[in-house]
């Protein structure tokens, strides 16, 4: 060996450890912010320079492409020359570079083409028809994401469970999926896994050819490994058993995706002579920051515990605010904001606002807009951007103006009925032809039929044309009739939206809770009706009033925050069924996901941690009571400050201010009355009727909603002056409800 490299006097001292490890499997149990792309990258350049493995020898894995390229740069810069001949890139990358090497052995050829995810559903979607499924039944989407997972958990169609009517759909789709890939020459990024790891395990000679090229193999973001992964490293250092890993159980937040934190537990059990090396010391944050974290993240079970430090002292309190409703809880994030950029303290790229679902972003963008305070949305396009919000936008816009041919040309065949471009091209020559609008010759063709004189110019697809003209027509007639929100959930119902993008998927999922976010704003403007609900949008949705600037506050998921560090973080919708997420509550494993997500959430933070929750939000008309999130009650109250009108309160069942807090009652600040919103939104308060006599409901009684139907009363009892029950409806389940508010009717007791 020769002279320790001088890099190493910059590690501390677990860091030298790792990095300098010795032949065998290590574990690296890396913290956040504790300098594990440090430590990655300096293992192989100690490699290279100390130990003289040549990087022919090396193979290092990543999980995206921005970090290989980030690797790739840090480490010829301590290297001082590029790094060659190394194999240093994604699974799927390095999957695919050993599969053409290796073609012969396969059933397809080198020159294999890779399909996207649109091509791959595309397959789904045909073999769905030639095998005469229903779509609608058997969502594309969804059957694509089974055999997604089938591939992962290295399961060949032969072996797919058929133990009911759905898997045997699932088997049969996937057999015939994979068939046409095969006649395609074409693999799917999860072929990429499943025939890689095939390949080694069952040609011994290709795995030691392997086997012996890579002395030593590295892999970042160990945590977010699947069962493919997992197999696919052992199977290539099983000859060499050089084997180093670096992740972080803690921050495993990939489970939808196939990611399986206990491959670390596997790793340790499998490799029971590993050796094993904390990284607790943290670089980022302050020492409250920290512990808060730990407090969160040490309920859950099947982890290494961490001992979290940092040399940069204690710093602030953790500022806990429960705001009013969720209209005070957006105000009252860009308000600080504002109030702290105007001072000049802290740079608008300094602050972060992190929510756990995409929906979140609509009260939020709100707020930045009528504050005029510039922001940056990461990972998704801007709420009323997103596909799902401009179609319905859209829908409405032509309900109000069927002249509007920029909404018509967006949603004549969403979903999709049969009109292409040489149908929708027939229908404006038609209307330019008798001096209409294209919207007036489809209402025409829906109340005449076969006997509009437009009927025999529109070729085949004439019959679609007259059925959403129709529809048109009667939504027309319904604006005079109907209330905003039943209007909304009328075109909804009538083009079968929800089918048309929720497929089971998360996105799917996501993109439903979309439509749901705008469905609320509807119900603010009950009263005031379509023309000014559609002005509003108009003009929250304009960017272009928005000043140019790099320097500005990030909105982002919580998921989309990993690897991410800002000085200051704000976690909105600290909420029961928000996060942790509603999906969640009856899972153990979903239930950790999500607390592992809040865990991240937190260490991204340098300096300030803002924890904010709403006592109140709007859903359809009423208010909703919202239950403090349950990760709350584990951080210490010597690490909070807390703040805002939720707080005060001691009625009973409440959640607020610790005992012993003899702070005075105090009126309501201007970020929990709303006053910092538009007058559209900060007159939307419900009026609050005179407290109940007596109680008027009992657990059992069978209720009916005005908007979601009948639903049955499972608890009812007194909090102060408000009747508060529970009642889990039909159609949406679970709610809580002040009863004065809900306007239930008793339908049987």
């Amino acid at each position: 060996m020769n002279d320790s490299p001088s890099f190493l006097e910059s590690l501390n001292a677990p860091q030298r450890q790792a990095v300098t490890a010795g032949p065998g499997q290590t574990l690296v149990l890396a913290g956040p912010g504790s300098g594990k792309t440090r430590v990655l990258t300096y293992r192989i350049a100690y490699l290279v320079q100390a130990e003289q493995v040549r990087p022919y020898n090396i193979l290092a894995v990543t999980f995206t492409n921005k970090a290989a390229r980030e690797m790739e740069a840090r480490l010829e810069k301590v290297l001082g020359e590029p790094s060659g001949e190394l194999w240093l890139g994604t699974f799927h990358a390095v999957c695919a570079r050993l599969l053409r090497r290796e073609a012969e052995r396969l059933p397809v050829q080198s020159n294999f083409v890779i399909l996207d995810a649109d091509d791959q559903e595309g397959i789904v979607k045909q073999t769905l028809r030639d095998l005469k499924l229903d779509e609608k039944m058997f969502r594309p989407a969804a059957i694509h994401s089974a055999i997604s997972r089938a591939k992962n958990e290295l399961i060949l169609p032969k072996d797919a469970p058929r133990t009911n009517y759905r898997e045997e759909v699932v088997a049969r789709v996937y057999e015939r999926y994979q068939a046409k890939l095969l006649e395609n020459n074409a693999v799917d990024f999860d072929d990429l896994l499943l025939y890689a790891v095939q390949l080694l395990q069952d040609h011994p000679m290709i795995r030691e050819k392997y086997g012996f090229r890579f002395h030593h193999i590295l892999v970042d973001e160990f945590q977010d490994t699947n069962g493919a992964q997992y197999q696919l490293l052992r199977l290539l250092a099983e000859t060499r058993g050089n084997l180093f890993v670096v992740g972080d159980e803690d921050q495993s937040i990939y489970r939808w995706r196939g990611a399986d934190y206990r491959n670390v537990l596997r790793f340790e059990q499998d490799y029971p002579q590993c050796q094993k090396v904390l990284l607790e010391q943290n670089y980022r944050s302050t020492q409250t920051v920290l512990d808060t974290a730990r407090a969160v993240i040490d309920h859950n079970f099947n982890r290494t515990p961490k001992n979290l430090f940092t040399q940069r002292g204690a710093g602030e309190q953790i500022t806990l605010y429960e705001a009013v409703d969720d209209h005070a809880e957006a105000a009252y994030i860009v308000d600080t904001i504002q109030t702290q950029m105007s001072i000049g303290k802290v740079k608008g790229s300094e602050f972060a606002v992190m929510y756990r679902t995409n929906a979140q972003s609509r009260l939020l963008e709100e707020a930045f807009l009528r504050g005029g305070v510039p922001y940056r949305l990461v990972g998704a396009q801007r709420f009323y951007g997103r596909r799902e919000v401009k179609d319905l936008i859209c829908y409405l816009r032509l309900l109000q103006n069927p002249s509007d041919e920029i909404a018509l040309n967006r949603v004549i065949n969403v979903p999709p009925r049969g009109v292409g471009d040489k149908t929708l091209q027939a229908l404006q020559s038609a209307a330019q032809q008798h001096n209409l609008t294209a919207g007036q010759v489809l209402i025409d063709l829906g109340r005449a039929g076969d006997k509009s004189p437009h009927w025999k110019t529109l070729g085949r697809s004439v019959a679609s044309l007259a059925d959403f003209g129709a529809r048109l027509g009667s939504w027309r007639e319904a604006i005079t009739t109907l209330s905003l929100p039943a209007l909304f959930d009328k075109v909804i119902a009538d083009i079968g939206y929800q089918s048309h993008i929720d497929d089971g998927t998360e996105e799917g999922n996501e993109r439903w809770e979309n439509v749901q976010e705008l469905r609320r704003l509807a119900y603010e403007y009950s009263e005031r009706g379509l023309t000014p609900f559609l002005e509003n949008l108009a003009l929250v949705s304009d960017q272009d009033t928005l000043p140019e600037q790099t320097s500005a506050p990030t909105l982002l998921t919580l998921h989309a925050a990993k690897g991410l560090e800002f000085g200051q973080v704000f976690i909105a919708g600290l909420d029961e069924g928000i996060l942790p997420h509603s999906r969640s509550l009856d899972d153990p494993e979903e239930m950790a996901e999500e607390r592992r997500l809040f865990y991240v959430g937190i260490t991204r933070a340098r300096n300030k941690i803002y924890l904010v929750r709403a006592n109140q939000r709007s859903t359809y008309g009423t208010s909703d009571i919202s239950d403090p999130s349950r990760f709350l009650k584990d951080i210490p109250d010597r690490l909070l400050l807390r703040t805002g009108r939720g707080s005060y309160r001691s009625q009973a069942g409440s959640w607020g201010s610790s005992s012993g807090d003899t702070r005075r009652e105090r009126p309501p600040t201007r970020w929990e009355s709303g006053t910092s919103l538009a007058p559209a939104a900060a007159s939307r308060s419900t009026p609050q009727p005179p407290p109940p006599a007596q109680q008027q409901f009992k657990a059992g009684n069978r209720v009916r909603h005005p908007v979601w139907g009948e639903g049955l009363i499972v608890d009812a009892r007194m909090e102060g002056s408000d009747e508060r029950v529970d009642v889990f409806f039909d159609s949406v389940g679970f709610k809580r409800l002040i009863a004065a508010l809900a306007k239930l009717d008793v339908v049987q007791k």
